[in-house]
């Protein structure tokens, strides 16, 4: 089921950062404009292929680990265009009574979900502004599937770190801690430039023409923003060192993939 509401017009001229995560993904949804800057970013992180398969595989981890703990409900916050292995698709493989709702602003993420999701069951989309993800629990498409009176997961996905102020960024997550019901989980991932500092410049510069302009906050900055939270084991790290699967030796340095990770739950 998808939520019908018009949105606006999608700019395919403009670099867009979720057209850009499926290029170095692999996946086929990007354009001209999406390809020059992802290429950008591998000539100043040349490990920028890796760091987005890194994040993909953890999101995947977590899902897991909630549908395997009892969890049923799943709010995919920023949803990307991710070339397999979907949120509902992770966690149907474990629960098919899952509902799963995604929420993005941009047009081609939505009509992408759209596209994907017809025909299937216990999903839906929302025109939620990712800058805003706290909204997501008034929205009535969200609503309609989500009740809010039971454990929910929210995932933030490369998320929080396009909410340039700490304090608002502390604040979204503050809302949606007290919008949940205790047993819900925030699961989330957060670009950081602690592992070289000096290189932000240049992704600054690699990401100049794209739409979506981030901060990368240090791992103090981001324990103080998800702290409504109680971060699971192994706590906040990077995301290949996120309870990782036997036999995934994951990236040769994990601090090389930029990322930070961690799932929370509400108590």
């Amino acid at each position: 089921m998808a939520d019908e509401r018009s949105t606006p017009r999608a700019d395919l001229s403009t670099p867009n950062t979720a057209r850009i995560y499926d290029y170095l993904l692999g996946g086929k949804d990007h354009y001209a404009p999406d390809r020059e800057v992802a290429e950008r970013l591998l000539e100043v992180i040349p490990e920028a292929r890796a760091a987005a398969r890194a994040n993909h595989a953890f999101i995947g981890r977590a899902v897991r680990l909630l549908a395997r703990e009892g969890v049923r409900q799943f709010i995919d916050i920023g949803t990307k265009l991710p070339a397999r292995g979907n949120v509902h698709e992770v966690a149907a493989g474990i629960a098919p009574d899952a509902t799963v709702v995604f929420a993005d602003g941009d047009p081609v993420v939505l009509a992408h979900a759209r596209a994907l999701l017809t025909g299937v069951a216990r999903t839906a989309v929302a025109h939620v502004d990712p800058l805003r993800p706290d909204a997501v629990v008034a929205d009535p498409a969200v609503r309609g599937r989500i009740d809010f009176g039971r454990p929910v997961a929210v995932v933030l996905d490369r998320v929080l770190h396009f909410i340039g102020d700490n304090a608002a960024a502390a604040g979204v997550v503050r809302r949606l801690h007290d919008a949940l019901a205790p047993g819900s989980h925030l699961v989330f991932t957060h670009i950081t430039q602690d592992p070289e500092p000096a290189a932000g410049d240049d992704v600054d510069r690699a990401f100049e023409p794209s739409a979506g302009h981030f901060r990368g906050r240090t791992r103090a900055q981001l324990l103080d923003v998800v702290a409504p939270f109680e971060l699971l084991e192994p706590g906040l790290t990077y995301t290949s060192t996120w309870r990782p699967d036997d036999g995934d030796p994951g990236p040769d340095d994990p601090r090389r993939t930029f990322t930070l990770a961690g799932v929370g739950r509400r108590t």
